[in-house]
This record gives C-alpha cells, structure tokens and sequence, in this order.
C-alpha cells in the first residue's frame, strides 16, 4: 500500500496504527484546541496518580434484574416470567439482592470492597440507545455533546512526557467519553493489534513501511494547525506499539481470567497498571445489554461475564499488590421498563444501579431504590441519584481533580469514596 500526505489529508485520517485512526478534528477552531489544551494540563496537574477502570455496560441493563427489589411485591406481579425466584437471590440487606450470576461480586461485597448506587439516571431520560449514551458521555442532557466527561483531563494527560498510555481504551473505537479535540487515546482489541501491520512482501517486517510513515508525519509544516498534534500522535503510536509489547513479555497474569473479549479487555488494562504503564483512565466494553426478547438466557449470561471478568480483574491486582491504586465504575445507558414485555423480554426504561469496586470503596447501598409502584407520566423508573454526582464524587474524591472545572458545574457528592 502506498502511503502520502496528500491522500491522508483528503481521507480526514491520520493512520497510527492496526486499528487505531484519528477523526478529522479539523473543523474545530485552533484557538479552541489550544484553550482545551491549556485546561487539560491545569486539571491533569492538579489530579493525583490513582487509576480509574470505567466498565460501559452497553444496551441498556435490565437492573432490576441486577440488583433485584425481591422484597417487593410488585416486582413479581409484573414479571411473572423473568422474575428471580427469592431463594436464588444474593441478599445484600435483606430488601435488596444480586443477580445469582453475579457471585463473583457478592464475594466482593462481602469483603467491603463494593458499593452500589441506585435509581442512576437525569431528568427527562431519553430512551434513544444513542441519544443517552451521548448524554452518559458528554453531560450534555439535549444529546448533542461532542467532548467526552473525562476528556479535558485526557487532553492534558495524553502524550504528556512520553506516557501515550496514561488513557486507554480497549475495544474498535474510542468511547466518546474520552473524546478530546487536542488528544488521541489509544484504542486497540489486542495488544497484537497495537502496532503497524507490515505488507507481507515487506522483507524486513515493516521496518520500512514505518519509517515513510514517521517520515511523513515530521514533514507536516510545523506552523501549521494541529501540527504538534499531528507529531506528538504519530510519536505516541509508534512508543506506545514499543511499550505495550515489551509490557506484554513481562507481565504474568496472577489470575485466571474468562475467554472472551471482555475478560481479555480487562487483562490488557491489568497489564497496564502492573507494568506501571502510567494508566489513569481505562475504558472496556461489554454489549450485548438489549434484551427486547427471551431475556432469561442472555442477561444472566451477561452477569456471568461480568462478574467473573471484574473478578478476575481485581484477583490480578490484588495479587500484583496494586489493587489500592484501582476503583472500577460500570454504568449503561439506562434501564428497562418495570413490566415484562410480551417476547419474555423488557423494553427500554429509566433509571438503573451501578456499581463501584475497589479497596478504597466504602461498602454499601447508595441512593433510594426507585418505587415499583409510583412510575412516572410514561411508567418509568423515577431516578433518585444524578449520575452526574457519580462523576463528581469519583473526580474530587478518587481521581482528585476538581468536578467542577471537569464537568462544568457542581453536582455534589456522593459517600461511597471518602474524602480526599
């Protein structure tokens, strides 16, 4: 494949590696990149060094059926069908319960290490998969934002001295989340994947091939916008390739992880952190959360795989002695309606829990559990806790950036991270 500036720049697209792209940004104005730029470097300075593993459970999760009323009447009497029996459910407090495939997890409760928000939601939910995970992502509640909730500290942490992995998603594209105009996190499935693919006639394993891409991006004007971007991008991919290989040979799992795609997203987060790679934010996903019909099977399937892949996750860096250093948040786009559907499915809903996980993490149940009974004018789940305040309370009290300056606003706090 032959490789010039002029194509990259009629594409919109700065190749960094197998898998890894970067957007045309370029309709943005310089002066705003430069004032993002400038933010990014004031609040990144100002947070501290503990690390933050953000799950996205993607589809919307049945959390009903996560972290279940099984007290409450009402929640059988409209799930005659997908109802957990009582007998199966993991108690938390006794009006509260755990899905039977999250046991991994109640072991984590049950040791102090676990706290759960509930009724997580913002006024004027919206029920559109891609309008409110916009609004999960960029805090903005019409679902037209652009800049993720963790972005400014991404811009300010990204290729800063040499560390291109101090944010890290795994999966086929960056979470919006972490969109930053001035800052490309790297974006890979496999570590395998992190690194430029040679052609297979190459003779000398791609060395060439790299070479005329460096070549390409250090003769890029330096005058020209998004210049230092463009440079510091392709430097921090081609580093970034060197350090997550060599990372890879020297990191030895501590625990056995699930197969599939969500276990192994997690252990390349773990290999990060063991390996001191600089981690501060981490992203992984688990789809699959839709669950319109014969939802039975699937959900608990999916509790399974993430019970087990959390699990495993903080076994390893538990083992590894960095487990302090870690707290894990999940969310998902919204919940499901109360009632089951008629195809022994939930349809799209409201308010929903998640869940926070750590050794810093102060046991228990945070927030009011939404009524069964008194839904709202479309009869949904009324929400209780902003999830904005979930952000705000793992910015100031985890990652000890200001909320405020990050998310625009002041939200509050919540008490399941003690103050810094």
């Amino acid at each position: 494949m032959k490789l010039s500036r002029r194509a990259m720049v009629r594409d919109g697209l700065l190749v960094v590696s197998a898998g890894m792209v970067m957007p045309g940004i370029f309709s943005r104005g310089v002066a705003s990149a430069k004032e993002l730029a400038l933010q990014g470097a004031r609040f990144s300075q100002q947070a501290g060094t503990k690390t933050l593993i953000v799950v996205q459970m993607a589809g919307g999760n049945d959390g009903l059926n996560t972290v279940i009323p099984y007290t409450d009447s009402a929640y059988h009497q409209l799930r005659p069908t997908l109802a957990i029996p009582d007998e199966q459910v993991l108690s938390l407090d006794g009006r509260l319960g755990l899905h039977p495939e999250l046991a991994p997890l109640k072991k984590l409760w049950d040791s102090g290490h676990m706290a759960v928000i509930e009724g997580v939601g913002y006024p004027n939910s919206s029920l559109s998969h891609f309008q409110a995970m916009d609004i999960w992502q960029t805090l903005d509640l019409n679902g037209n934002g652009r800049d993720g909730w963790l972005g400014k500290l991404v811009s300010g942490w990204v290729d800063k001295d040499g560390h291109p992995f101090q944010a890290l998603n795994v999966g086929t594209q960056t979470a919006q989340a972490l969109q930053s105009i001035n800052a490309q996190v790297p974006t890979f499935n496999t570590v395998n994947n992190y690194r430029v693919t040679p052609d297979p006639v190459d003779s000398d394993g791609g060395s060439s091939r790299l070479q005329t891409l460096m070549k390409l991006y250090s003769t890029y004007p330096k005058s020209s916008p998004y210049a230092a971007l463009l440079e510091a991008t392709a430097l921090n991919a081609q580093e970034g390739s060197k350090q997550i290989h060599e990372a890879a040979t020297q990191y030895h799992s501590l625990a056995t992880y699930p197969q599939g795609p969500f276990s192994a997203g997690l252990q390349v987060l773990a290999e990060a952190i063991v390996q001191n790679l600089g981690l501060r934010v981490g992203y992984v996903t688990l789809g699959g959360f839709d669950t319109h019909a014969n939802q039975q099977t699937t959900h608990a399937q999916l509790m399974k795989t993430l019970a087990e892949g959390l699990s495993a996750f903080y076994s390893d860096l538990q083992a590894h002695g960095r487990a302090d250093d870690v707290v894990v948040m999940t969310w998902s786009e919204f919940g499901r309606r109360v009632e089951e559907n008629g195809s022994q499915g939930t349809d799209h809903g409201t308010a929903a829990p998640l869940f926070i996980l750590g050794n810093a993490v102060n046991r228990g149940i945070y927030g009011e559990p939404p009524s069964l009974t008194s839904l709202d004018d479309a009869g949904n789940l009324k929400y209780t806790v902003d999830f904005r305040s979930v952000y705000a309370t793992v910015l100031d009290r985890w990652l000890g950036a200001s909320s405020k300056d990050v998310l625009g606003g002041a939200f509050g706090n919540q008490s399941f991270l003690p103050s810094l």
